[in-house]
């Protein structure tokens, strides 16, 4: 089955390179368009797509809260990916913290494109360029510092969120540190269940802003 998305931009063109792209591509499928933050609750109850490919400024509703309108009303979501022009923007950084799962960016080559969309619907690794961590650093508070203590990870739960950081997938944390997939994946989960995290983007987020991971 093809991976399907949904276009959310307000303009046009933008939305129409988008849909070239993707559907030059055999493994993926544009399901449908909307204008607006807006429009993206009816349409994903309707198409149920993979993948949102997410504007962030928009003029009725923007990304971040379409973002968190999706994940607040929709069962089972699907991946959101942040489409932006400006990788500093804080209106990105935000749409992460809010709960999108991954980064990109307007001027993206179309293979970048491709490649995004597929990450983020595998789910298994991070679009989080270094802007976006520099960004997560300066958010550090001392709450995050005691949440990421409370945590009480293990040394290999806390090497798996390192590597989770540097954007490295299951299969590839599971190289790097000599184990199998299956036991990567029984660390990520526990890592997610011990900082209350929704999913890699936000125990990434939080390994950030807590200072437990820093800027390279």
């Amino acid at each position: 089955m093809p991976v399907t998305v949904l276009l959310v931009d307000d303009e046009p063109l933008v939305r129409a390179g988008l849909r070239a792209v993707l559907e030059a591509q055999p493994d993926i499928s544009v399901a449908g368009e909307a204008a607006d933050g807006a429009a993206v609750i009816p349409l994903v109850r309707q198409l149920r797509p993979d993948v949102v490919a997410m504007d962030v400024r928009m003029p009725l509703m923007d990304g971040i809260e379409a973002t968190r309108a999706v994940l607040r009303t929709i069962q089972d979501p699907p991946k959101i990916l942040v489409v932006t022009t400006f990788e500093n923007d804080e209106y990105v950084y935000e749409a992460l913290r809010a709960g999108a799962d991954g980064f990109l960016l307007k001027r993206s080559r179309p293979a970048e494109i491709v490649h995004a969309v597929r990450l983020v619907a595998e789910g298994e690794s991070l679009l989080f360029p270094a802007a976006v961590r520099a960004l997560a650093a300066e958010y550090g508070s001392s709450p995050a510092r005691a949440a990421m203590e409370r945590a009480a990870l293990t040394e290999r739960e806390a090497a798996v969120l390192r590597l989770m950081a540097r954007g490295l997938s299951n299969a590839e944390i599971a190289t790097r540190l000599v184990v199998g997939t299956e036991t990567v994946k029984t660390h990520v989960s526990a890592v997610l269940a011990k900082l209350g995290a929704r999913d890699r983007t936000q125990a990434v987020i939080a390994a950030y802003e807590s200072g437990f991971v820093t800027p390279r």
